[in-house]
């Protein structure tokens, strides 16, 4: 494994499900029957526990991991003493009966290329979490995996007896392997599996097709639109953060979380990323997870919630697993489902005024517009003057944020021109009003002296998401005073590489030793937004070289070798990615396509 890129998966899904597909063929991370169940194959977390599902030969061998262009389609070339094979992975999915097909099936196919590789499938799955390893029962054509919830079936053409007892086998000619959840494949094992794998093929170029990417580092942007389209779970709309827990931020460090969850505090970065794609569909999914949250919250919103917008995320810790790189402990749930977060409400309004601004939607279609604004705009004001964790959820102490602060204010800012569009000027008032107060919030952080706006009211700390008060037009780009405080961060925050630190003092769990993706896709912003265009450029570039071999990013990188830490692919480092190469790509005037 090479020092600097350690997360040598990719990804495969369909909205249903994700996978986890190493270099060596091991699917190393699967969760079913939903993003948050436990896992039946998780080597990443243990390599002993973690079950495995692997087609390798029985001398050295050497691997080259692709997508095929533009889909969430995988290949995975393995070449050996006695010739060379190709295992697609895929998760299948596409239009069929006036709505989409997206199984819980992850299907193989595994093609000899040169020679006559000898191969063995290992399959075993596991339950709880690895603390059962499931049962396995052979019949004639599959193999029967007893012990979770539901049934677990390996389908196959290949002899059953090689599979159940691990033997190796001269891979002459195409087999295939179909693992499902519930539903077992019945219909023909080759003819279905080329058709669904045409039909996923087609489904994803044409998606892609379909999208708005602008000329600037175009794969780059295709690459991360693909990943953050199926981080979506498309039964309720919500969007997870990542598809794992507990890969820690930086070695020894304990901050390991589970992040298969949706974050509120993200939605406005969401719902940009996919505006700029011109993706409404699934704009209008994550409005309807958020609007019915909103709905069954009366007063506080949480920052985070499951998928099914359900709000008890009780943290537990998994001491039977190693944990990724022998990284304790591994947690199931998230604690910071229970902290306040001011910013969430803001976050929220913003993503609503598309409804109300843009046209392409259809403004007759917005009900209790009103009502709507109202309830936000309360929460807003019941919170303004608290103290919150902040963005970066600390868990033992409380401070007045620039951030949360910024996201109030932009919040009612979006309300004032909402409130406009429906003709009600009691709201718009009451709007301006709380507007003006979150303002003097933000300006109580500034420090005169050294030109920049801190954390918190009363702190001398610097934090990059400050950054965003240059990118939500708090502060004109063009003053001098943006320019002031982006040199300021820059100047305590950027490492020599390039990298972008969220903040340096000590918190919960000491200084932080790794940087944090977004924020340096942040920094690119606003660079672009303060006109210094060149460096927006350069650093931009720079950053790609902190994804892997298949241009999927983690959430942390650490400064001194470039490896990759924390849960992965991580949607919102792909989030600031194609948000920074959009603000760049409008700047440049490229056209987007």
């Amino acid at each position: 494994m090479e020092t600097k890129h350690v997360y040598e998966t990719g990804i495969i899904g369909n909205c249903s499900f994700l996978a986890h597909v190493h270099k060596n063929t091991n699917i190393a991370w699967l969760c079913w029957p939903r993003f948050d169940s436990t896992f039946i194959f998780g080597s990443l977390l243990d390599e002993k526990k973690g079950g495995e599902f692997s087609i390798l030969p029985a001398s050295t061998y050497s691997s080259h991991q692709y997508y095929l262009e533009n889909t969430n389609v995988l290949c995975t070339e393995i070449t050996c003493e006695n010739g060379r094979y190709r295992v697609t992975d895929f998760a299948p999915r596409f239009h069929q009966y006036e709505r989409f097909f997206k199984p819980l099936m992850l299907i193989r196919k595994i093609e000899p290329l040169e020679g006559q590789p000898r191969v063995r499938v290992k399959c075993e799955p596991v339950g709880e979490y690895g603390k059962t390893k499931l049962r396995a029962h052979r019949g004639s054509n599959h193999i029967e995996y007893h012990g979770s919830d539901d049934k677990v079936r390996l389908t196959t053409n290949i002899p059953v007896t090689y599979v159940f007892e691990e033997a190796y086998f001269v891979l002459n000619e195409t087999k295939y392997l179909v693992l499902t959840y519930g539903q077992p494949l019945e219909a023909p094992l080759v003819s279905t599996s080329e058709n669904f794998l045409r039909e996923t093929t087609a489904y994803w170029r044409v998606w892609i097709k379909h999208s708005s990417i602008a000329g600037f580092y175009q794969p780059y942007v295709i690459r991360s639109a693909l990943t953050l389209k199926i981080h979506q779970y498309e039964d309720t709309g919500a969007i997870i953060a990542a598809s794992t827990t507990s890969l820690p931020e930086s070695d020894g460090s304990g901050r390991n979380w589970d992040y298969r969850y949706c974050w509120l505090r993200d939605t406005f970065y969401v719902i940009s990323a996919l505006n700029h794609i011109g993706h409404f569909e699934e704009m209008e999914h994550y409005f309807n997870y958020v609007a019915d949250i909103s709905v069954s919250e009366d007063f506080r919103y949480q920052p985070l919630y499951r998928i099914d917008g359900g709000s008890k995320l009780h943290e537990v810790i998994l001491d039977h697993l190693d944990g990724y790189k022998g990284n304790k402990p591994v947690r199931v749930g998230n604690q910071a489902y229970e902290h306040i977060q001011n910013d969430i409400y803001g976050q929220v309004m913003i993503s609503l005024m598309p409804l109300y601004t843009d046209h392409r939607f259809v403004f007759r279609e917005r009900k209790d517009s009103d009502k709507w604004i109202k309830t936000v705009l309360s929460k807003i004001e019941r919170t303004i003057d608290e103290k919150d964790a902040g963005i970066w959820e600390f868990r033992n102490f409380a401070n007045t944020h620039c951030y949360s602060n910024l996201f109030q204010w932009a919040g009612c800012s979006a309300a004032m021109k909402m409130a406009k569009t429906i003709g009600n000027k009691q709201l718009e008032e009451k709007a301006l009003y709380l507007m003006q107060k979150a303002a003097a919030h933000i300006e109580s952080c500034y420090d005169p002296k050294r030109k920049v706006y801190t954390n918190a009211t009363g702190s001398s700390h610097l934090d990059a998401s400050t950054l965003q008060l240059i990118m939500m037009n708090y502060l004109d780009p063009a003053s001098q005073r943006a320019r002031d405080h982006l040199k300021a961060l820059e100047s305590e925050l950027r490492t020599p590489q390039g990298l972008f630190y969220r903040y340096l003092h000590a918190d919960d769990f000491g200084k932080p030793k790794t940087t944090f993706l977004i924020c340096a896709f942040w920094y690119v912003e606003a660079l672009a937004c303060v006109g210094r265009l060149e460096e927006a450029i350069r650093e931009f570039e720079n950053l790609l070289q902190f994804s892997n071999h298949l241009m999927l990013f983690s959430e942390d990188v650490d400064e001194l070798n470039g490896s990759q830490w924390g849960n992965f692919p991580q949607a919102y480092s792909h989030v600031g990615l194609m948000n920074a190469a959009y603000r760049i790509a409008m700047k440049l005037d490229r056209p987007v396509f």
